[in-house]
């Protein structure tokens, strides 16, 4: 169910302008607004969760499709020399939207540990 404040929410409606990349019937692709890396793409479903942990625990199909979503981006954008998937989950994760969701970032060599 959409939650009428969720920012990702209002992307999924065509409330709020994206520049969508890849997108099926359960998940959109898109370009970060405020990219950390070169290529920097969001994965959203269409269906509100607040976290990993609730989708997971939700909808094991639809975590799976995510990252078949995921797979098709890096296959687009043409990654192939790597690219580093994540997902931040809660405050102390660095989660900002509260709307699971996937950052891929590639582009660039990548160091580690990232934060």
């Amino acid at each position: 169910m959409p939650m009428s404040d969720c920012l990702f929410c209002k992307i999924v409606s065509g409330e709020i302008p994206a520049n969508i990349v890849y997108e099926t019937d359960q998940a959109i692709a898109f370009f970060d607004i405020d990219p950390k890396a070169p290529t920097h793409i969001l994965i959203i479903p269409k269906v509100h969760y607040d976290n990993v942990t609730e989708l997971t625990r939700s909808d094991v199909a639809l975590a799976g499709h995510l990252l078949d979503v995921v797979t098709q981006v890096i296959q687009q954008e043409t990654l192939i020399r790597g690219y580093r998937l994540v997902a931040n989950t809660g405050p102390d994760g660095g989660q900002t939207v509260d709307h699971v969701h996937f950052h891929i970032l590639g582009g660039r060599e990548l160091t580690w540990p990232p934060g």
